[in-house]
């Protein structure tokens, strides 16, 4: 089964527009963006991040150009240290390889003990731009 079928069953199960964008593989974010030049939307960026022990997840997504406030996130979630997560923990959570964070690893997350965080900038807008989990990035899924 294309791996990408069960972010396309979820969805169409929660009547979300979607489209589907297919293409090469990007390298950079520059080159990424061409590929999805002249549909208007808000291209995301997802973090992978977790408390000191790793006993608490979290799923941050926000608008790319933007810079986390990792203070405030920390002040929000009242933790007192917040950091990226491993690459083993990204894999253990969410089924995906280091590097590729994307909202729709959530659907392999068995233990449903991510917490999501999304920035109130994304949610104003129409269409949301985001990759599917593949390390390739061949194509991008744009939520209307």
């Amino acid at each position: 089964m294309d791996p990408y079928q069960p972010v396309a069953d979820k969805l169409h199960a929660l009547n979300i527009d979607f489209q589907l964008v297919e293409h090469e593989p990007a390298l950079t974010t520059e080159q990424a963006d061409q590929f999805i030049e002249g549909i208007p939307g808000v291209r995301t960026k997802t973090m992978f991040l977790t408390d000191k022990k790793k006993r608490r997840f979290y799923l941050v997504i926000m608008d790319d150009s933007q810079r986390l406030d990792m203070d405030r996130f920390q002040e929000i979630t009242g933790e007192s240290k917040i950091k990226l997560g491993s690459e083993d923990s990204l894999q253990e959570k969410m089924g995906l390889p280091f590097g590729v964070v994307s909202p729709f690893g959530l659907l392999n997350n068995e233990d449903r003990d991510i917490q999501i965080s999304f920035y109130q900038a994304i949610m104003d807008k129409a269409t949301i731009l985001h990759h599917k989990e593949n390390r390739l990035g061949v194509s991008s899924v744009i939520i209307e």
